[in-house]
């Protein structure tokens, strides 16, 4: 049962062999393979450049020997806070990419793909000084909303109970263009909770500062969009039209138009196939190439980090919002990309998750990136 707080076109990127599905084979952050083939290595163990990466500029390091970085958001001044999955540290970086640390969030639980996860910052930041973070506590994941001025204070839990799990934890937070807070969830490998309405497993959610249901959604409760396996991106274009990246099993990885009240057919259906009952994604990825985790919008185009595929993809919209050709980006150069946020300059930031327990730690890792699109 859901627990409230206490207080259609498919884009194609290239054609493989299905590899055999299923959870325990190949779970949402599969492990690193061996370095693509075209990427070739440097002194100081980043693959070098290819032609295709020039379109999106040169990415300039940020900060580095960061630890498993798994959000950003950025406060009014253009400063970002970024969480820490396993330290449960929320750090804050500059443009110029100092660090500091803002505090350490009580009651996390990290392991398996838990710990300190999403983070989001107030619209309204400037007057309420509201600050949102998505963690896994020792029984569930939550939401709790802190007050934020010099230091954290005033810990709030708005949203209990969702279900956590070693792998499939969702967390990602983002407000949308409604001013409604947003958060992603996964099925925690228990695949029949992506269809069952009364719990808030493989969902997308919405609600309001308070963690109330907001007003509009389908269903009466917190829930937006359900069907999903293991959510871990959200976006909206400049018309307000939502995205979500989403991790396959075996098979296919996912971007998703976001539709009040979509069923996006996990675990009846991976990829596309939906028919009239289910929605299909608008780009699909061999798993090979993506484990797709964080997302953001700029330059008319998603950015996308990809866990396993090591990349980072742009894929450019259309008018109507579906999706044009993915192009990779950066192939095998910074290992595995998790963290993705459009500053408010325009700029894109990205991070690294190397030390995650799948990657291969280099030097300077976890780092934080931007890059101008």
């Amino acid at each position: 049962m859901i627990r409230f707080a206490r207080s259609a076109l498919v884009v194609a990127v290239t054609s493989g062999a299905v590899l055999a599905a299923g959870c325990s084979a190949a779970p949402a952050e599969r492990s690193s393979g061996p370095a693509p083939q075209s990427t070739r290595s440097t002194p100081d163990g980043q693959g070098a450049q290819s032609p295709q990466d020039s379109p999106a500029g040169e990415p300039r390091t940020l900060a580095e020997n960061l630890a498993v970085p798994w959000g950003i958001a950025f406060l009014p001044g253009g400063d970002a806070l970024v969480t820490e999955r396993d330290t449960a540290r929320l750090l804050r970086v500059t443009p110029a990419g100092k660090v500091t640390q803002a505090g350490r969030i009580d009651g996390v639980s990290p392991s398996g793909e838990g710990g300190l996860l999403g983070v989001a910052v107030s619209p309204a930041f400037s007057d309420d000084h509201q600050v949102f973070v998505y963690f896994s506590s020792a029984r569930d994941n939550r939401i709790v909303r802190y007050r934020y001025d010099r230091e954290l204070a005033d810990p709030t839990v708005i949203l209990d109970g969702i279900p956590r799990g070693g792998i499939h934890n969702g967390g990602r937070l983002a407000f949308g263009p409604d001013g409604y807070l947003y958060a992603s969830t996964g099925e925690t490998g228990n695949q029949s909770l992506a269809q069952d309405l009364g719990s808030m497993g493989g969902k997308i959610l919405r609600m309001t500062k308070d963690g109330k249901p907001a007003p509009g959604n389908p269903f009466g409760n917190v829930i937006w969009s359900y069907g999903h396996r293991n959510v871990e991106g959200l976006a909206w274009d400049r018309s307000g039209r939502m995205y979500a990246s989403e991790f396959g099993a075996g098979s296919f990885d996912e971007i998703n138009l976001i539709k009040k009240g979509a069923n996006y057919g996990w675990p009846e259906v991976e990829g596309t196939g939906g028919g009239s009952r289910f929605t299909d994604p608008i780009v699909t990825w061999p798993t090979s190439e993506a484990s797709p985790s964080g997302l953001a919008y700029a330059g008319g185009s998603l950015w996308v980090g990809a866990l396993r595929g090591q990349r980072l993809w742009r894929v450019p919209l259309n008018p109507d919002g579906t999706a044009g050709k993915p192009v990779p980006l950066f192939e095998g150069r910074y290992g595995r990309l998790r963290a993705v946020a459009t500053a408010r300059d325009g700029s894109l930031w990205f991070g690294t998750s190397n030390k995650d327990g799948r990657g291969s730690p280099r030097r300077g890792d976890d780092r934080l990136l931007t890059l101008k699109p």
